[in-house]
């Protein structure tokens, strides 16, 4: 049997809840019953809430959800050939050799997929590294207003739950 595990850690590294299900279903199926209750819960001390989460969390119902909270958040959006070519002047591999530290580039712009109710917008890190063909890719949505560099680094900022 292989089971599948949600947790929600807190900026400290604290988990605030967690559920254990088959791991035959979605990463984020049942996340209100994580979710919920945590955010309850900060609401009612007053204070600001910030959500990442990786791409099983990319869902319409979760976006509704933090925005009606007003809760900040910055998820991973898995790539498709739409938000590539948002950014395909940044998939142009640069001429002449890369310099050893990786070149890196953002670029931000207001997508709206067909399943959601609104455009978002979305953050996307293009990374060219010497001694690779093509770059690293990722997209973020996101609701909150700092540069698209400040958005990848509380993305990537993971707290302490994994030390």
């Amino acid at each position: 049997m292989c089971y599948h595990p949600l947790f929600l850690f807190n900026h400290f590294g604290d988990c605030e809840g967690s559920l254990l299900w088959a791991g035959n279903v979605h990463s984020a199926d049942r996340w209100q019953e994580v979710l919920v209750p945590a955010v309850e819960r900060y609401q009612r001390k007053g204070m600001r809430l910030l959500f990442r989460g990786d791409a099983a969390f990319a869902k319409p119902e979760m976006y509704e959800y933090l925005e009606s909270w007003v809760i900040g958040y910055a998820i991973r959006l898995p790539a498709n050939d739409i938000l590539e070519q948002e950014i395909k002047h940044l998939l142009k591999r640069p001429e002449g050799e890369l310099p050893a530290k990786p070149l890196i580039l953002y670029h931000d712009f207001p997508y709206q997929a067909k399943s959601w109710n609104c455009p978002r917008r979305v953050v996307a890190k293009v990374e060219w590294h010497r001694g690779e063909l093509f770059p690293r890719v990722g997209f973020i949505v996101t609701n909150l207003p700092a540069k698209a560099s400040g958005i990848v680094y509380f993305y990537n900022v993971r707290g302490t739950a994994e030390q």
